[in-house]
């Protein structure tokens, strides 16, 4: 199914409404869940057929800090990202998707998510992000983290594990879960309460990563 015909499917009725409810409940109980598979087959097919076709061109290389602070800093990570854009036939599957899942968390959580933000994110082989956290201090309108993982047949070997810690404190190193970046994985999370990282990749590794934040 091409992304054209994907786009005249109901946002609303891609995920059953439970779901909705199992995502509210855990993020209220615990500040996160994962499901192995969420999205349609044919979504989750258009999403990584798009992304592993993208040239190093369409890449950039990914930095930390945002505005003024953004600088490129290798020791700390070195993918590479392509954010998803509305007029783009691909993204909007996705986006329109995630739009759907604003409101009905806003209906269950009253979290007041505003908007959303994503980006295509490729590790090549020996890519890392080290431990981190995505609500920027003095910037905390980032409020819920998604992940949805387009890697298929991924394996322990091939790494790039998500490694998600209990607290932001840095002497903390608790690991609350090691999340294998398979195909068709979703994860989201409280941004400001979970440091994470990305253990090194063996090889290509892509994902789309995601932020709901409030209107500050």
């Amino acid at each position: 199914m091409t992304a054209n015909n994907l786009q005249a499917v109901d946002s609303s009725s891609i995920v059953p409404a439970y779901i909705y409810d199992q995502i509210a409940d855990a993020l209220a109980d615990k500040g996160y869940c994962i499901f192995d598979s969420l999205l349609p087959g044919e979504i989750t097919e258009t999403l990584y057929q798009y992304v592993s076709s993208l040239s190093a061109s369409d890449y950039h290389a990914a930095g930390i800090g945002r505005q003024q602070q953004f600088h490129l800093n290798h020791t700390i990570r070195n993918d590479e990202t392509l954010w998803l854009e509305e007029e783009n036939a691909t993204d909007n599957i996705y986006l329109k998707w995630m739009t759907n899942l604003r409101s009905e968390i806003n209906q269950r959580l009253y979290l007041g998510l505003f908007k959303y933000e994503a980006h295509y994110a490729h590790y090549e082989a020996g890519a890392f992000y080290q431990r981190h956290i995505d609500a920027f201090k003095g910037k905390s309108n980032r409020v819920l983290t998604t992940l949805l993982y387009l890697n298929p047949d991924w394996k322990e070997e091939d790494g790039g594990e998500l490694l998600l810690y209990s607290s932001s404190e840095e002497s903390t190193n608790e690991v609350v879960e090691r999340v294998l970046p398979t195909y068709g994985k979703f994860l989201v999370f409280l941004s400001d309460q979970f440091p994470h990282e990305v253990l090194k990749a063996n090889r290509d590794r892509y994902s789309i990563a995601g932020w709901f934040h409030v209107n500050s």
